[in-house]
């Protein structure tokens, strides 16, 4: 059986995904992006291969994805980040879908039909707030490691607001209430609601909901949120941080068998 594996190199983490010629994962890893996008592909993508129990040797194909997708030597091919990330949740869940991505550095919104096609998307990469770094930001106000900041939002009684979207505002402004004796539990949970109402001000969120991106992998309460936002389900695929790897690795299994190593394919299914 052939193996083949996706980098998806992000400006704030690379992910790495290792799948089997039936489109199984094998084996997948994160790491932080840096200054060197090359060096980090390098490691997520030596990670996986140890994780998946393959060699270099192994993988018939390695494509990339991302922000720093064409920075990867290694790589056979790519194609955008839109596409693999569309890719990668249509292997796992059926269309017509709202696909909410929340990254370290942005997030998207990504609408496919029901044949798993991109139909549109909005993205917001022009403000850090209502992504990964925003939460970030708020963790070190609080003086905790951002891995607490699920559990003690889920300690919150009084709900507070952040009225600004933008982080430094965001940040000056949780200063004035931890001055005023407001809790760091109700601060938390403002923080995650601040991050909710720039995710659903970026286009209209109804019908089948899948939430994808390292914030829904490590803040569950963010999909709560959403879910309570939007009046349904939302769905989290499995890794739905390296969903964007795993598309990648799809659409290098899909190049192998069509022969096709174009960048601009707009195709989600194999």
């Amino acid at each position: 059986m052939s193996y083949y594996a996706g980098v998806d190199s992000g400006s704030w983490t690379t992910k790495a995904a290792v799948i089997d010629g039936e489109s199984h994962v094998l084996g997948t890893a994160v790491t932080r992006s840096g200054a060197d996008l090359a060096a980090a592909a390098e490691r997520a993508y030596s990670t996986a291969l140890v994780n998946s129990g393959r060699t270099r040797g192994d993988i018939a194909a390695v494509w990339s994805t991302g922000f720093g997708r064409n920075t990867i030597p290694f790589a056979d091919g790519s194609r955008t980040e839109l596409d693999c990330h569309g890719r990668g949740v249509a292997h796992y869940v059926k269309g017509p879908l709202v696909v909410i991505d929340i990254g370290g550095q942005d997030a998207k919104v990504i609408r496919l039909d029901a044949a798993g096609h991109r139909v549109s998307h909005r993205m917001n990469r022009k403000c850090a707030a209502g992504t990964g770094s925003f939460l970030d930001e708020i963790s070190l106000r609080l003086g905790i490691d951002i891995g607490e900041l699920n559990t003690l939002g889920r300690g919150s009684t009084e709900s507070l607001e952040l009225s600004s979207f933008c982080t430094v505002f965001a940040g000056t402004e949780l200063l004035t209430l931890i001055r005023s004796g407001k809790q760091p539990a109700d601060l938390a949970m403002a923080a995650y609601r601040s991050l909710l109402k720039r995710i659903v001000s970026m286009d209209v969120l109804e019908g089948r909901i899948v939430a994808t991106g390292g914030v829904v992998a490590y803040h569950p309460i963010m999909v709560e949120l959403i879910g309570a936002a939007c009046r349904g389900e939302v769905i989290v695929p499995p890794h739905p941080q390296e969903i964007g790897a795993f598309g990648a690795a799809l659409a290098a299994l899909a190049a192998r068998e069509a022969n096709d190593t174009s960048d601009t394919a707009e195709l989600v299914q194999p």
